[in-house]
């Protein structure tokens, strides 16, 4: 009873590894998963009940089963076996293609991420830099918005910060689901946006598979309700003017919308303007078509002489933080009564039909994005500097062509935003700012635009004259 049995080394091997497999797959997954999920659990019952916009079924659901979805679905598999005859390759070569633009998709929301740790990261970033402030909400018409509705928030596109404010002040009402690009597929930052919900894009991407796989996702997390924040500029302004709007996330949604459905579609706009924006010298400099090309080391090097500057200010106790940043949500605007108004099917429409209409919905949102920009110090004193630039002012006169500004936008119905309702400060603070960073000098009194700082002075005249 007591001799012992030999086995071979290979099946004790073998045996190992089942082992080691079954403990990865029946214990050690299970108890991670556990851990990653149960403080998401526990934050979603917890914020649920605050707020206005819940949190999806579609978010809760499994990335791979989201995938597969994705993968399975008919018009993506439609798609492969088009890309596959078109380009001469199996279909199998076609099926792993769509797979990958899949995971690459996809995101992985955890609340407990998104509300916890992202939310108190957004606060102390936004309000370390600026002074935040919600500025105009148009709380009547928001309130009539149906529950299960699906909810798109709209908005200008002035700063990679816009990414942190806008979910930072929206995040009593929803958790937002982003669009980014490429600039955040570098690990460990693109694990981190996926599990806060945000989904990859690759920018004017010509591949009609990948981009069928996109709008499917799209289409998918719209039907789902699940809320979202898209810039249809398509990007940052370089001149501080609104640009155009680029349509293919609107239209990926439009595609998914039924007029007659149990789910509306509703685009929130948000406005959003700062007294600076962080990257304003260099999306200057990307206008220029003579100024060299800078490398990922000198960007670097300028970030941090940036930081360094600003650090060594703030150990002698010279800091400011760098103005205003002011947020509006305007009014939304239903795809229900917008349809119906217009007697429009989006679903049904097709070609230049379809095309002219998307682009009079596209001029629709972004003017109702451009009339609640909000209006701060500094754009206003940049205005009347630009439009006196050839020559000084007094601080009387600079306070008079400020107030007509002032008088021409309230007619105009802009949303001004002036500190502590108090005039005089509103122009000071402004002033300080443009003096600190010596785009504005002083002599015998008067004041006037540093010769080689105007187009700077435009970039930030130019975020509020559309609205003059």
């Amino acid at each position: 009873m007591a001799d012992s049995v030999s086995i071979p080394l290979w099946l004790a091997l073998a045996g190992a590894l089942l082992a080691a497999w079954a403990f990865y797959e029946h214990l050690l997954m299970p108890a991670l998963r556990w851990l990653v999920m149960h403080p998401a659990n526990q934050v979603i019952d917890e914020v649920g009940q605050r707020l206005r916009i819940g949190i999806r079924p579609f978010q809760r659901t499994r990335r791979q089963a989201l995938i597969h979805r994705l993968v399975t679905d008919p018009k993506v598999q439609r798609a492969a076996e088009e890309y596959a005859r078109e380009h001469g390759v199996p279909l199998a070569a076609a099926m792993h293609r769509v797979e990958r633009y899949a995971r690459e998709t996809v995101p992985a929301f955890n609340a407990y991420l998104y509300f916890r740790i992202g939310y108190w990261l957004g606060k102390h970033l936004a309000q370390a830099l600026y002074r935040v402030r919600l500025g105009y909400v148009d709380v009547e018409h928001l309130q009539r918005i149906e529950p299960d509705s699906t909810v798109v928030f709209v908005m200008n596109h002035r700063s990679n910060m816009d990414y942190v404010l806008a979910g930072y002040l929206a995040a009593d009402q929803t958790a937002l689901s982003y669009a980014v690009g490429e600039w955040a597929r570098i690990w460990p930052l693109s694990a981190l946006i996926r599990w806060m919900g945000a989904y990859f894009v690759r920018r004017n991407s010509k591949d009609e598979l990948y981009r069928r796989v996109l709008e499917r996702y799209i289409v998918m997390a719209t039907e789902a309700g699940v809320p979202q924040a898209v810039f249809p500029e398509g990007g940052l302004t370089r001149d501080g003017r609104l640009r155009e709007p680029r349509l293919g996330a609107i239209d990926y949604m439009m595609r998914g919308f039924r007029a007659e459905g149990e789910r509306d579609l509703v685009f929130v706009p948000l406005g959003i303007n700062y007294d600076r924006v962080l990257e304003d010298r260099t999306l200057l400099r990307a206008l220029d078509a003579d100024a060299p090309r800078r490398g990922g080391l000198a960007a670097l090097g300028t970030t941090l002489r940036f930081l360094a500057r600003n650090l060594w200010l703030a150990l002698r106790s010279q800091w400011y933080r760098f103005g205003y940043a002011c947020v509006n949500f305007g009014a939304p605007v239903s795809m229900r009564e917008y349809c119906q108004a217009r007697n429009l099917d989006f679903h049904r429409l097709q070609g230049e039909e379809r095309r002219r209409e998307m682009a009079a919905l596209g001029a629709h949102l972004m003017a109702c994005v451009g009339r609640i920009v909000p209006v701060l110090p500094v754009p206003l004193i940049a205005t009347v500097l630009v439009q006196r630039a050839e020559q000084a002012i007094s601080p009387f006169d600079l306070k008079t062509e400020v107030a007509r500004l002032l008088d021409a936008l309230h007619a105009r119905g802009a949303h001004i935003y002036v500190p502590r309702q108090d005039f005089d400060y509103a122009i000071n603070v402004g002033l300080r700012m443009l003096r600190l960073r010596k785009l504005v000098g002083e002599r015998e009194g008067l004041y006037y635009a540093q010769a080689g700082e105007l187009p700077l002075l435009r970039y930030y005249a130019n975020s509020i004259a559309h609205l003059l």
